[in-house]
């Protein structure tokens, strides 16, 4: 498993999720919602967790 921290913002963030559950490689096990960077209200962060999809 892989925990991946991501950064940007909420449209980056949606359109990059869009690709991994997209992805049939991966499996998506937890995508967390967005925290507020401190300092700025355009960034965000999220947390996912992966691991190779066995199927």
């Amino acid at each position: 498993m892989l925990k991946i921290r991501l950064q940007g913002t909420t449209n980056d963030i949606k359109w990059f999720r869009k690709i991994l559950e997209r992805n049939n490689k991966i499996k998506l096990l937890h995508f967390s919602e967005p925290f507020a960077n401190k300092g700025t209200k355009k960034y965000f962060r999220v947390y996912v967790e992966v691991e190779k999809n066995r199927e």
